[in-house]
């Protein structure tokens, strides 16, 4: 499978030229190199990209928020001016960006393309999820930088590449918008040599050469007609376009001295990391009880695990498994909430508390200061969805409870003898948590990030009983 190799121009500066930048790279690397695909997006929302290369204002096959929804990246190019492909820019991604906190789908989802060839990303003038997105997928970082503020901002990037186990090689320094009109004194002739200067000080890498600044490549953006016009057709004339080439030839070397590809090593480490979630989620299903922990009809079959309501773990982890929804609700109506009457199936009670029960944690344990053999008491505590404490019951344990006719051993004690009383019979320190599971699907409780959340959920439980 073919990957393209990445070039995301990112600065935490505005004004820097990032766009021109991105947008007129994509246009050199094509004229320079007419079979090799260039693809450009942008997670900006000035929809330059869009501007600069849509033909004759064609229907978009959708847009950049594709990449983090699940659509194929093929399925989202569309062929535009000059040869490069693009995707559509997007007015919705601050949207999308409230539900987004992994710096790796943007690699997933490209590292499962069929793209090949380049692929330039063009940024926002901050470090947010889209940015750490482009960052962590990259090949090669172009940091556009035009004074000492914006040379400054460069240190969150390199922190980003630090705090990921990120190769800094990745990175350049590129001076651009450089006034050539500026000179002085002493060892830095110009602000070129001074910008570069101040970044081999701070032990940044730079690209050769610079991009200056050009009050003919500037007009190329601003014109009465609301086009963007390219450096290679418009600005053939000025210092610009033998920078910009220089540029592109340089990006293009490195595409050729680039093995493994970021995304290549971005496959293999979700591959790895699938191979690691398959197998802790089978260990997990290992030392799953099969049957009921209140019934004791069994659950967990060699073909999958059948119905079930409720999710249980005793704090030790010594014990895990599921309880069929009837069984746990009846226990809970019967034992805790004082309900007279058998709670059937379709009742409304029941709907009510099905419906409650998706948003709460559900714990028994033995009453605080409460270790006496014969007079046993058992805490309910029901939590809400953060594991904060809702509503708290103590009841006095009794093994045997006089039922219509005659005395029978409470319902309760089965569940208990399975999970939380020792050798002799007696509740021991450990507690039992219980959490609404999917009846369809109750495995998915085991899947790591689900586990994750319930483990620290119980971490925080536990922090807060006595």
């Amino acid at each position: 499978m073919s990957v393209p190799y990445v070039v995301t121009i990112s600065s935490e500066k505005g004004g820097v030229g990032k766009t021109t930048l991105a947008t007129n790279l994509a246009i050199y690397l094509k004229a320079q190199h007419e079979d090799l695909p260039v693809t450009l997006l942008s997670f900006d929302n000035h929809f330059s990209v869009d501007q600069m290369f849509r033909i004759n204002k064609q229907r978009s096959q959708g847009d950049v928020t594709g990449l983090f929804t699940g659509a194929e990246a093929d399925d989202l190019v569309e062929t535009g001016q000059y040869g490069v492909q693009f995707i559509s820019s997007s007015s919705q991604l601050h949207v999308l960006r409230r539900e987004l906190e992994d710096p790796s789908l943007l690699a997933c989802s490209l590292a499962n393309s069929q793209l090949g060839g380049i692929l330039i990303i063009d940024t926002r003038p901050d470090l947010d999820i889209y940015t750490q997105n482009a960052l962590f997928a990259a090949d090669r970082v172009i940091v556009p930088v035009k004074d000492a503020p914006s040379l400054e901002n460069c240190r969150h990037l390199y922190d980003f590449f630090d705090s990921h186990g990120l190769s800094r090689r990745a990175l350049r320094i590129l001076p651009c918008l450089v006034d050539a009109r500026i000179h002085y004194d002493g060892p830095f002739r110009d602000t070129y040599q001074l910008l570069k200067a101040y970044a081999i000080n701070r032990g940044y890498r730079c690209l050769e050469g610079y991009i200056a600044k050009s009050p003919k490549v500037e007009s190329l953006n601003t014109n009465p007609e609301g086009r963007i016009y390219p450096i290679l057709t418009h600005g053939r004339h000025t210092e610009v376009h033998v920078q910009m080439s220089h540029v592109a030839r340089q990006v293009y070397l490195h595409t050729l001295e680039t093995q493994p590809l970021r995304l290549d090593e971005a496959r293999l480490q979700t591959n790895r990391d699938q191979e690691r979630h398959q197998s802790a989620f089978e260990a997990r299903i290992q030392e799953l009880k099969q049957n009921c922990l209140v019934c004791d009809r069994p659950l967990v079959k060699a073909d999958g695990i059948e119905p079930a309501g409720y999710f249980a773990q005793s704090s030790d982890h010594k014990i895990t498994g599921f309880v069929e929804e009837d069984c746990f609700t009846s226990l809970i109506f019967r034992y805790f909430y004082g309900a007279k009457r058998t709670i059937e199936a379709h009742d409304p009670i029941q709907d009510l508390f099905r419906e409650s029960a998706q948003r709460s944690y559900f714990l028994l344990q033995r009453a605080p200061n409460t270790r006496n053999f014969y007079q046993q008491k058992l805490s309910f505590y029901r939590f809400d969805d953060k594991g904060l404490e809702v509503s708290h019951k103590t009841i006095e344990l009794q093994e045997f409870e006089k039922r219509l006719l005659n005395k029978e051993r409470s319902d309760l004690f089965p569940l208990l003898e399975r999970t939380l009383f020792d050798e002799q019979g007696r509740l021991g320190d450990s507690f039992l948590l219980f959490r609404k599971v999917s009846s369809d699907l109750p495995e998915e409780i085991l899947y790591d990030q689900n586990y994750e959340h319930f483990s620290a959920i119980m971490a925080k439980i536990t922090s807060q009983l006595p």
